[in-house]
């Protein structure tokens, strides 16, 4: 089954991280995505632009309205994903307790839902 892992950081924090610390943390990422590329559960990811490049759309009474940045307020914002293949849930949380971002801040585990 596949789940996606949704990864949640401070943005705010994460801009105020030296260079060291942002290169350590990107290791991290590099370091996590050959794991899960060598046990053959990687379906895809990516990081995301920051939510001050984000376009909220919504349709009201037929017409699109657009507004700048993400829907709710949040303590932490949605920074990258991860597509798993894994066996069950338990598989995918135990991938996800290695995401480097769930050590700072949260990693949503999800399953996807299959229509074939």
């Amino acid at each position: 089954m596949r789940y996606i892992c949704l990864i949640y950081t401070n943005e705010a924090q994460d801009a105020q991280a030296t260079e060291a610390e942002q290169q350590a943390n990107m290791g991290a990422y590099y370091g996590f995505t050959e794991a899960i590329n060598k046990a053959g559960v990687n379906k895809g990811g990516d990081a995301l632009m920051p939510t001050s490049m984000a376009t909220t759309v919504r349709v009201r009474d037929g017409k699109t309205v657009t507004t700048d940045g993400p829907f709710a307020e949040t303590k932490e914002q949605l920074g990258g994903f991860y597509m798993l293949e894994c066996a069950n849930l338990d598989e995918a949380i135990e991938w996800a307790a290695k995401i480097p971002g769930a050590a700072i801040g949260s990693v949503e585990v999800r399953p996807v839902m299959e229509f074939n």
